[in-house]
């Protein structure tokens, strides 16, 4: 150590080293300040973000997407092609839902002649105002895609049943059915004309036919 009339003399290499000590304290003083500023201006910006967010979602700048199920109904009606089967081969249920008298027995024994198999006929009740309905369940599709065929312009509808009966419900709309000689035989699918008369109340939608208490 150097002492000069009782006083430390700071030499040339103990002042470089304080003052390179010094200025590494500077640094990393200004290093941490810097990062601190980073920080603070990145947490102002998300928190404007989701203000302005916020905001937007609120006054409907931003449309939110719904989670909500659409309450449009689905499509009720079977899709699968079906073969024109033999009319021997269908079991027929014939119902009369309007107010002319004995149409059921008349249209049953049309169906007869054409070769059916008519196990029923009585009277019913609908609020369905169409041509006709014709209802089924799973096995019976087949069949009742050969009953569509002859009597033009009928709704499809299916049912829990597990035999292949068909039931046919005619409405105040019925007319008769297709000429024999005019039927048309070519494959296709059942037919559902009520799932394009969605107009007015969905919440009514469909029809469900009203069956007789025995069936």
């Amino acid at each position: 150590m150097t002492q000069l009339h009782g006083h430390r003399v700071v030499t040339g290499p103990e002042l470089r080293a304080t003052f390179a000590e010094d200025a590494q304290a500077h640094k990393g003083r200004f290093g941490r300040r810097l990062f601190h500023g980073i920080v603070l201006v990145l947490l102002v910006g998300v928190i404007a973000a989701g203000a302005v967010g916020a905001w937007a979602i609120m006054n409907g700048v931003v449309k939110v997407p719904s989670s909500i199920a659409s309450k449009a109904p689905t499509s009720l009606c079977p899709t699968t092609q079906f073969d024109y089967v033999p009319n021997e081969t269908v079991t027929l249920n014939v119902f009369n839902a309007t107010s002319r008298g004995g149409l059921a027995g008349t249209v049953a024994d049309q169906f007869t002649a054409r070769g059916y198999k008519v196990a029923s006929v009585d009277n019913s009740d609908t609020a369905y105002s169409g041509i006709g309905v014709v209802v089924s369940g799973v096995k019976g599709q087949a069949a009742a895609f050969n009953v569509q065929r002859n009597l033009a312009g009928t709704d499809y509808f299916e049912d829990n049943r597990e035999d292949e009966s068909v039931d046919v419900i005619l409405t105040p709309g019925f007319e008769g059915l297709v000429e024999a000689q005019l039927v048309d035989q070519t494959p296709g699918t059942l037919q559902c004309p009520r799932e394009d008369l969605r107009i007015a109340d969905n919440s009514k939608w469909p029809i469900i036919p009203t069956l007789p208490a025995a069936q």
